[in-house]
């Protein structure tokens, strides 16, 4: 597997839009009996697929996945292993968490991450590099390790 194209990734108004809408509908979806934080997150492909994904509990706590690592694996899954943009979407504008930032880094260190509430007002937009300065991903590793 190839590592994706680097650079600074560009969204359209319309292309953020769906985005949030899919994460909003993703979201709907979540099981979060615990927490009672429902997560949804929209994944774009490079070729712009959209994965979708929600949070789901469960009630050993360490078998719960969050909504961002569910849209990746779907899309892993699928034979997807380039992306482009990341919509997140809780009732506040919470962010990824840092094994979600990890998973995600493994396969697009500059994936853009649109972070937004309930209403789909974002509250931030910026590359995963900057949510997780210092990453570590298959490049930090030495060749015979890959």
């Amino acid at each position: 597997m190839s590592r994706p194209d680097r650079g600074p990734v560009s969204l359209s108004d319309e292309t953020r839009r769906l985005l949030i809408a899919a994460a909003l509908d993703a979201r709907a979806r979540a099981y979060a009996p615990y927490s009672h934080y429902a997560v949804g997150a929209a994944l774009l492909a490079r070729d712009n697929r959209i994965f979708g994904g929600c949070n789901i509990e469960n009630a050993s706590f360490g078998g719960t996945i969050c909504a961002e690592r569910t849209a990746l694996v779907k899309a892993i899954s699928e034979g997807e292993y380039h992306f482009r943009a990341l919509a997140v979407v809780t009732e506040n504008g919470g962010a990824p968490c840092g094994i979600c930032r990890q998973m995600l880094y493994e396969f697009a260190p500059d994936l853009l991450v649109i972070i937004a509430d309930e209403t789909g007002r974002i509250h931030h937009e910026m590359p995963l590099r900057a949510l997780l300065p210092l990453g570590f991903g298959p490049d930090e590793l030495p060749d015979n390790a890959r």
